[in-house]
């Protein structure tokens, strides 16, 4: 999970893509509160909280992962 408040989540982001490249997602999913909130509910946050950045930002990753051709 990714916060873009904090010099270490960047750090690393920038580190991961010099070492990796082009295998690195341009999809970056966000920290935010709705994940251990759908997580008590038991419900996947694109359930849970469906018009949220954080559903959309994991719709955003699976329509990359289908683009690159990483899954059938």
């Amino acid at each position: 999970m990714y916060d873009s408040r904090t010099l270490h989540s960047r750090e690393v982001l920038e580190r991961v893509v010099e070492t990796f490249g082009d295998k690195v997602l341009e999809t970056v999913i966000g920290r935010t509160v709705k994940f251990p909130d759908a997580s008590v509910a038991g419900a996947p946050i694109t359930s849970f909280a469906p018009d949220h950045s954080a559903a959309e930002a994991y719709r955003q990753l699976a329509r990359e992962l289908i683009a690159r051709g990483a899954v059938a």
